[in-house]
């Protein structure tokens, strides 16, 4: 089987309606995005991490965080994500594309390892545990071919395409091989928000950091999940926060 270049590209900016500047938000006094910088390095089928962030005055500070952690930095368009994530990846000469966004602090290099290589062993052209929500919502990891991503990146006009980048490949399930991957036992609880979009979020992440990371900086989504079902009013801090959902068709 050929080695194929695997990139992480993580979007992330300043600008949020909900909670701006979120993703440099402190936990023990260190930003959000650092923790989960910290957290995706351990991955062992990645080649390359890069923050794809705005042109915006405001994501300068998200580009020096990045740098001071020893990643690289892709600065595009806000609005056009798909853009910006389609260049991202291209600057890394990627064959291969982990999508993640930096309001999801808690992402387990685990998962990412174990999408990565059904991708790789399965000859798909976009994998995740998101078009099917089974896992908590913040654990979201999607890997699919940057080939196909220029493809569509040359030809989906619609808005929805240009703000959602991977979600041409599941809207269009008889173009693409795609793959879900679901989530099982104490992990299958989808209702369960350990993402951050509101301050009621940033309440429940703190709750989480301090915590199980002094504890073992390396913590498992299967502690954060096990955490939470010992602390159900933990639980019940954000569980009214209704989250935006794109339609997802039905996929095994």
């Amino acid at each position: 089987m050929m080695k194929l270049k695997v990139a992480v590209v993580i979007e992330a900016r300043m600008g949020s309606t909900r909670l701006p500047g979120k993703v440099l938000a402190p936990i023990m006094e260190r930003p959000m995005l650092s923790f989960l910088l910290e957290r995706v390095k351990r991955a062992k089928t990645i080649d390359e991490i890069v923050v794809a962030t705005t042109t915006k005055a405001a994501d300068d500070k998200i580009e020096g965080l990045a740098k001071e952690e020893g990643v690289k930095v892709f600065r595009g368009s806000e609005e056009d994500v798909l853009q910006r994530v389609t260049l991202a990846a291209q600057e890394l000469r990627a064959d291969a594309v982990v999508r993640l966004t930096a309001d999801c602090p808690l992402v387990d290099w685990r998962i990412v390892d174990r999408l990565v290589k059904i991708y790789q062993q399965g000859n798909y052209d976009y994998i995740s545990n998101v078009i099917e929500r089974s896992f908590p919502l913040g654990f979201d990891i999607e890997v699919f071919s940057f080939k196909k991503l220029q493809e569509i990146e040359k030809t989906a006009t619609e808005k929805v395409y240009r703000e959602h980048p991977p979600y041409y490949f599941y809207a269009h399930p008889s173009k693409f091989r795609l793959k879900n991957w679901k989530a099982q036992g104490k992990m299958n609880w989808p209702d369960l928000r350990v993402t951050l979009d509101t301050k009621e979020d940033y309440l429940v992440l703190t709750k989480i950091f301090e915590e199980l990371y002094p504890k073992n900086s390396d913590f498992s989504a299967e502690e954060v999940v096990s955490l939470m079902r010992l602390h159900p009013e933990w639980a019940a801090i954000n569980s009214q926060i209704k989250h935006r959902h794109l339609p997802r068709p039905t996929v095994s």
